[in-house]
């Protein structure tokens, strides 16, 4: 945690940026295994890995897995399960994923049309909350700005659960970000990258440093 705020470092593909995250101060590291996008690994690549990644809290993300996938997930080691969907994922899907791993091991992340409130439904079946930029052809990872006002009202409006702030995060914007949205915990991704899947180590110092000035700072008046 730094000054205050957790840092999930996503899209990771080899030990050396993964320990670079760690050495950041990343509380989290994230796995990527949407087939789709271009820092998807492997389980077999996690699993190879994972005997000498950083003590840091694991966490894998996905699109609408099955049950099957889940559980791998969950024997290969890791501590949370990060869940992009469909707004209109049935109810039923949403209890059977936190069932089997647990509402306070599970991150959702609704696929939310600007000026869309999270449902009830998935508030109840996960913990954690991850509010990604809406992108109409996909499941996040677009490298676009979202809604921080939206971020903040359901922050505000739902302190039950922990809200994650992602989308097009990087060193320029996490101080503007961070005043709009109220985030507590945000999620790195593209931002700090020098190509996909490939972590800019300046690019990553660069946002701490951003963070830490933005989350330390007198407020104004």
């Amino acid at each position: 945690m730094i000054d205050g705020i957790r840092v999930k470092v996503c899209g990771l593909t080899s030990l050396v940026d993964a320990e670079f995250a760690d050495r950041c101060g990343a509380d989290y590291l994230g796995f990527i295994f949407h087939p789709q996008s271009p820092r998807c690994i492997s389980l077999a690549q996690f699993q190879a890995m994972a005997p000498r990644l950083p003590m840091r809290r694991k966490v894998a993300v996905s699109v609408e897995p099955t049950l099957e996938t889940l559980a791998a997930q969950k024997d290969a080691g890791f501590d949370y399960f990060q869940i992009h969907h469909r707004l209109e994922t049935p109810e039923s899907q949403l209890a059977a994923w936190s069932q089997l791993v647990g509402a306070k091991h599970l991150w959702l992340a609704p696929k939310l049309p600007p000026g869309t409130d999270v449902p009830a439904a998935v508030r109840a079946a996960a913990k954690f909350i991850l509010f990604d930029t809406f992108h109409a052809a996909g499941f996040g990872g677009s490298g676009q700005t979202g809604d921080w006002v939206g971020f903040a009202r359901a922050q505000a409006a739902h302190p039950e659960n922990f809200w994650i702030l992602a989308g097009g995060l990087n060193p320029e914007n996490i101080g503007a970000a961070l005043r709009a949205s109220g985030a507590k915990f945000v999620d790195v991704n593209s931002g700090v990258e020098s190509a996909p899947g490939v972590k800019d180590e300046a690019k990553l110092k660069r946002f701490i440093v951003a963070l830490h000035q933005a989350a330390t700072a007198k407020p104004q008046g």
